[in-house]
């Protein structure tokens, strides 16, 4: 035997093992998969991807994050809303009413505080989150990581209906125009959302109204985000809560990178969870 091997032993006995158990909740047009720690009166996270569809916080390459949350004493609810089995096979026309039901079922679990709750996602599941927290007071934190300030269309071929629908009625998008189509056709998508944007009368009818979220929010973009103008954005969010006088803690966290460059910050996310949640 080694020396090496006579300490690793010693070495692992000081890490604290994790214990923590998971369950499919029951939900409609939903797949969603519940993580809890030990012990009772755990916030609830939940977590929602972004248009890559399936669950993807589920996944091998979001585990180490997932068991942070649980370590530091949160459940976590990883929420699949397309591309799984039994949930729309796009994104497209998605209810956000059975996302909340996911949620509010899970929220009932012996384990969890049901009266702290935070929603975060990823691009359109920043989008997502935002929505719940606009549409729904039990929701008490946002976190949006390359969110839009909008609602955009569908990914279906016609591009003729909206991403998102609320009591069975599709909320007003930003439709395709005439200018975004060559953008479209070179797969520019931030060339294609920035085209869109100039349709300002569609993108007032099509604001999230994140005014109405009853509780903190942070936005977190990339200065050279490749698919959406992620800064501007979240500055005009930010604008829109402190003229309706927002009486939350809300922050606009902006960093040097891409699209995907929030994901890697989520020492933020958990101060921000820390202070404000």
């Amino acid at each position: 035997m080694n020396y090496l091997s006579t300490l690793l032993p010693a070495f692992f006995s000081l890490i604290p093992l994790l214990s923590s158990s998971q369950e499919k909740v029951p939900a409609k047009n939903i797949e969603a998969i519940l993580y809890t720690g030990e012990g009772t009166d755990q916030p609830l996270v939940v977590g929602l991807g972004g248009s890559e569809g399936g669950n993807a916080w589920t996944s091998d390459h979001w585990k180490l994050t997932r068991d942070e949350f649980i370590a530091k004493g949160y459940a976590f609810l990883a929420v699949g809303y397309f591309g799984c089995e039994g949930t729309p096979a796009i994104l497209d026309k998605i209810a956000i009413d059975d996302v909340h039901n996911a949620i509010k079922v899970a929220a009932k679990h012996s384990k969890i505080n049901g009266n702290k709750i935070a929603v975060l996602g990823g691009s359109r599941g920043a989008d997502l989150a935002l929505l719940l927290g606009s549409y729904y007071s039990d929701i008490s934190c946002v976190i949006g990581m390359s969110a839009s300030h909008a609602v955009f269309p569908g990914h279906t071929q016609e591009f003729n209906s909206s991403c998102w629908t609320y009591q069975g009625k599709e909320l007003p998008f930003i439709p395709i125009n005439d200018e975004a189509v060559p953008f479209l056709m070179k797969r520019d998508l931030r060339g294609t959302f920035e085209a869109m944007l100039k349709d300002t009368d569609a993108e007032q009818v099509a604001l999230i109204k994140v005014e109405n979220i009853k509780g903190a929010v942070l936005l977190l973009s990339g200065d050279a985000d490749e698919i959406i103008p992620a800064v501007s954005m979240g500055d005009k969010m930010m604008a829109r809560l402190r003229i309706n006088n927002f009486k939350y803690p809300i922050e606009h966290v902006i960093y040097n990178g891409g699209h995907a460059e929030p994901t890697k910050h989520f020492n933020k996310v958990f101060d921000f969870l820390r202070q404000h949640f």
